[in-house]
């Protein structure tokens, strides 16, 4: 330390001025300016303002050559940048040289003056930090590929070096102080091998506060960078973590301002992820090297104002490092980059929305199947947020349940981000910004009461079970591990859980999809919080449960929603119940009576607003998921992927009428008849059921040139005046003009109905006789029957199989009798019995006509008819047939995507399978409830007769409607049929799932326990 005395300048002002006349011909005002090592001065001149620098006799002249080949080579690189400038001597050198009073020797140089106020004086705003980065990021990319030998010296500043610090600990007087930066040393020691990996270049390597300048008069603008005597070659993320820790002193927001840094730097000079990664530790070392020398210097520098000068805001600042989460803190200098807050955060969230639909419940249905609501802990104002507040978890709880009997609500969500007055304890202060309370919700809460049972989505392994016994905290607080496949890990947190789970979960526990996870814990155990879950993702697994926040600062919820990210998705909460858009219901309501045709009419009393489809799910406008059991048009599933593709792609590419040649409507015509018996071969295109069945009048009559209709009672065939016509279901009812001369109308046979003395084998002879009289009849008026038309499943008048041998029997009349037989397959078509792809093959017969529908598309408006060859030749008259959509690329190419689909999911033999499991469901409810008088279905076509006494079959309509009704309410859509509405009518998508029909059979079980003790 003495020999270092004995080189460092100390001439006189006079002294200086004369060395300033002699080698640069200059004169003017020298004031003195603090250095640690070498002596300089602030020169004012006429020609201009300059730095006067007198160079310690110790720095080797290589040194003070590198300095002045710096300076030069970003003059000729970057000679914009705002840097000193060298002004040549007279003799037009870089140096000159002197020797002091003593003969010691040095060198001099003479810079320009950088105008502007010292970083350290000002507010260090993000956008001057950010400048500052940018004017680094700058500096360094100037200095690619400049090298000097002077810039490979060993210096204690060079960050590469900072294990130093250790040998200086003994200076340190406080023994916590030493355990402090002993702590930082210890963390070094394990990333220092890394630096050696890293990209290196000449730095600056001492952007400190005061040799950074700013504007004078907008101090978000850089304005200069001085004193290049620490300059070396060094890793170049030691430039911004030297910059960062500086910039951090007395600052509200230390981690905030190295995120500027970096942001303003990457700009410039994009950094690497490695790099990054070891910015917090590596501004901690340097803080550490600050206050280790300043303390190993202090008793020979005395008061030397720039050695102590950053030594207090440097010990602040170390101790609010070590009260950080360094993995939060880098995470927020990874985001300030543009990277992942933590590697394949984003994956973890992509997967899990791709994968949403395979996610098990969880709670014992889907959540989102609930009517739910917000928990207004989001309003300050809001009794159950101010009496939790203040710790009053029973009174909130009773208000958010009386909101919740007032107004239907059986779940209530507390939403990631929420901005919430209520975490007011101490735990909930700011590790990262002074002054600044965590607000901000980073969990998904559901709330429901104490004792409800949830289970993981997805198979996990068990990381810990804990209880936390702050006030405030968590109670029970369980972390699981999900590893899928094709997905980064990621946690799973679940806070506020009753204390069973501590007896009955183990770490290293395997559970799988579905296993029970917890039951929400009453206030006593749950932290003193009103019941509910606190469900959390990490997308981070290092961290420990108590290590996840729970609670965020606004500032950095970006960061936050990567390193914990929403878990609605995972939780099974649509999207919709966040944010509704479009026209409310009753201005919907309101619209259609006035804009629409006024007999279009509206299903419940209480009407839904659909917005979405997915699968076997309905959602609504509030987020809520229906079960849809009934709307058979979506036959292999709302929106089914493969046929979005297919509309997409070809309607992007063509789509024009039949009198064009394309491959789609023969590759699809030849697909739909494949699937059928072998007469019938010739396929027509149409855009619904009413138009199929309007075609297949056309053929009938071009072939039998007759009009005699034979059809069944209560049956409905489409929406035209001919089909009306011959559709007893519309002409017998209100608004209907009674039965036609032509259309002659048979029982429905009906087995469960049959008169009693009938046997059962005989009842598709018996119900066919009313067939043969009505042939009997026309032919004793010298008439004949056209046809004979029949859904394969009577469905309107409700859900009725017809006995065995019926259509045999049937078709064998109308055919003696001259007629044709045509089978409606518009609802029951496409594989939806599961045993057969046509309803009509259960009977054993061909009929000479099809008619298909709604599910042909999918919910495209696409339809078809097939016939015989025989009726096409009749139809062949020379009158053109032409549809304009009917047969379409679109259509076509929407149609072989459903049959693909059906085929290559093997959706018939699921249709058996969960049909068969359903059937089996519904009669032993039969066996608890007598209101059930009939169970009937095949495949995924299902009815239950519902009566109000078995022997004498009494409809139970009131009983039928309010099970339709209540399990409306439940999330689940089904319809009622029959003559007396007293049969429940059930057609899901052909994709539905085992646990989609234990689903359904939980909600009848419910509904029909509620609605048999209220209408007793």
């Amino acid at each position: 330390m003495n020999d270092m005395l004995k080189t460092t300048p100390d001439f006189s002002i006079d002294a200086a001025a004369a060395l300033l006349a002699e080698h640069y011909g200059l004169s003017g005002t020298l004031s003195p300016l603090a250095s640690e090592r070498d002596q300089n001065f602030k020169v004012e001149t006429a020609e201009g303002v300059f730095i006067l620098k007198i160079v310690n006799a110790a720095e080797p002249e290589a040194e003070s050559d590198f300095q002045t080949a710096l300076l030069a080579h970003i003059g000729t690189h970057a000679g914009d940048l705002p840097v000193p400038h060298i002004r040549p001597t007279l003799a037009g050198a870089s140096l000159a040289h002197t020797t002091s009073a003593s003969g010691v020797g040095h060198r001099i140089r003479l810079v320009s003056w950088v105008d502007g106020q010292p970083l350290a004086e000002t507010g260090r705003s993000d956008t001057a930090l950010e400048s500052l980065g940018r004017l680094l990021g700058r500096f360094d990319a100037a200095l690619k590929g400049f090298m000097h030998p002077g810039a490979l010296r060993d210096l204690d500043w060079d960050i590469r070096k900072a294990g130093r610090s250790a040998e200086r600990l003994q200076h340190i007087a406080s023994a916590e102080d030493r355990a402090l930066l002993d702590r930082f040393l210890k963390r070094f020691a394990a990333i220092a091998p890394r630096l050696a990996t890293l990209r290196a270049a000449v730095i600056h390597n001492d952007a400190n506060d005061w040799n950074v300048l700013v504007d004078a008069a907008d101090h978000d603008r850089i304005s200069g960078l001085i004193d290049f005597g620490d300059a070396l070659y060094a890793p170049l993320i030691a430039e911004v973590a030297i910059a960062a820790a500086y910039a951090g002193l007395d600052h509200a927001d230390p981690i905030g301002a190295a995120a500027a840094i970096v942001r303003g730097f990457n700009a410039e000079y994009p950094l690497l992820e490695e790099e990054v990664d070891l910015l917090y530790d590596l501004i901690a070392i340097r803080l550490v090297t600050s206050v280790t020398m300043s303390a190993s210097r202090h008793a020979h520098t005395g008061s030397n104002p720039y050695l102590a000068i950053s030594e207090r805001p440097a010990w602040t600042l170390l101790r609010k490092l070590d009260r950080m989460n360094p993995r939060f803190a880098t995470a927020i200098m990874r985001k300030a980059c543009g990277f992942e807050a933590v590697p394949g955060a984003r994956r973890v969230t992509d997967w899990i929305a791709r994968n949403r639909k395979a996610l098990a419940p969880l709670l014992e249905r889907p959540a989102a199947t609930y009517p739910a609501a917000l928990v207004p802990y989001g309003d300050p104002e809001h009794p159950m947020t101010v009496k939790s507040a203040v710790q009053q978890p029973d009174e909130a709880q009773a208000i958010w349940q009386a909101h919740c009997r007032d107004n239907g609500i059986a779940l209530g969500i507390g939403p990631w981000g929420e901005e919430r007055s209520v975490y007011a304890g101490e735990m909930f202060v700011s590790r990262f910004i002074e002054k600044t309370r965590r607000t901000r919700h980073l969990g998904l809460d559901l709330f429901m009461a104490a004792g409800t049972k949830v289970f993981t989505p997805l198979p996990a392994t068990v990381v810990s079970v804990e209880i936390e016994e702050d006030p405030l905290g968590y109670g029970c607080l369980i972390a699981l591990r999900h590893e899928p496949e094709g997905c980064p890990p990621f946690t799973s947190l679940w806070g506020h859980l009753a204390h069973e789970a501590m007896h009955r979960l183990t770490p290293g526990e395997r559970l799988e999809a579905g296993a029970l996870v917890g039951e929400m814990g009453a206030p006593a155990e749950n932290g003193g919080w009103a019941p509910h879950l606190h469900l959390q993702l990490s997308t981070d697994t290092s961290l420990s449960a108590t290590e996840i926040l729970g609670v965020g600062e606004p500032r950095y919820l970006d960061v936050w929603a990567e390193l914990f990210p929403d878990a609605r998705t995972f939780g099974g909460i649509a999207e919709e119940f966040y944010e509704r858009q479009g026209r409310s219901h009753e201005e919907i309501v309101a619209l259609r009576r006035e804009l629409l045709l006024p007999n279009l009419s509206i299903s419940y009393d209480k009407p839904i607003k659909f917005v979405r489809g997915e699968g076997v799910w309905l959602i609504d406008d509030g987020g809520r998921a229906y079960l849809d059991c009934f709307n058979n048009v979506c036959h292999i599933g709302h929106a089914h992927p493969a046929v979005v593709e297919a509309m997409a792609k070809q309607a992007a590419t063509l789509n024009t009428n039949t009198r064009y040649l394309h491959d789609n409507i023969v590759a699809y015509a030849e697909r739909l008849t494949a699937t059928l018996p072998k007469e019938l071969t010739v396929a027509g295109f149409v855009n619904s059921g009413s138009e199929a069945n309007s075609l297949a009048l056309r053929l009938m009559r071009a072939h039998t040139g007759r009009e005699n209709a034979i059809t069944l009672d209560w049956s409905y065939h489409g929406t035209t005046q001919e089909l009306i016509d011959i559709s007893p279901y519309k002409f017998r009812r209100k608004g209907g003009k009674g039965r036609k001369p032509h259309v002659h109308v048979a029982a429905v046979p009906d087995s469960y109905h049959a008169p009693a003395d009938w046997p059962a084998e005989e009842h598709g002879r018996r119900f066919a006789e009313s067939v043969a009289e009505l042939i009997a009849a026309m032919q004793a008026r010298g008439e004949a029957p056209g046809f004979f038309i029949a859904e394969s499943i009577p469905s309107v008048a409700g859900q009725v199989f017809l006995p065995q041998g019926y259509l045999k029997e049937v078709y064998r009349l109308v055919r003696e009798a001259g007629g044709v037989c045509i089978a409606d397959e518009v609802q029951v078509g496409f594989g939806r019995v599961g045993s057969h792809w046509w309803a009509f093959e259960t009977q054993g017969v061909v009929p000479d006509i099809v008619t298909m529908g709604k599910p042909i598309g999918d919910g495209h408006p696409l339809a078809a008819v097939v016939t015989t060859r025989e009726v096409t030749d009749s139809f062949d008259n020379g009158m053109e047939y032409f549809n304009t959509f009917g047969g379409n690329p679109v259509s076509c190419a929407v149609g072989l995507a459903v049959l693909d689909t059906i085929e290559k999911e093997d959706l018939r033999g699921n249709a058996l399978a969960i049909g068969n499991h359903l059937m089996d469901a519904f009669r032993d409810m039969q066996k608890r409830h007598a209101v059930i008088g009939d169970v009937r279905g095949l495949g995924l076509f299902l009815g239950i007769e519902l009566v109000t006494d078995r022997t004498t079959r009494a409809p139970a309509t009131a009983f039928a409607r309010a099970v339709c009704n209540g399990a409306r309410r439940r999330g689940v859509l089904m319809g009622t049929e029959g003559p007396h509405d007293n049969v429940l009518k059930m057609r899901p998508p052909m994709i539905f799932s085992r646990r989609d029909a234990d689903h359904l059979i939980a909600v009848l079980e419910e509904t029909f326990a509620d609605v048999e003790k209220a209408l007793g």
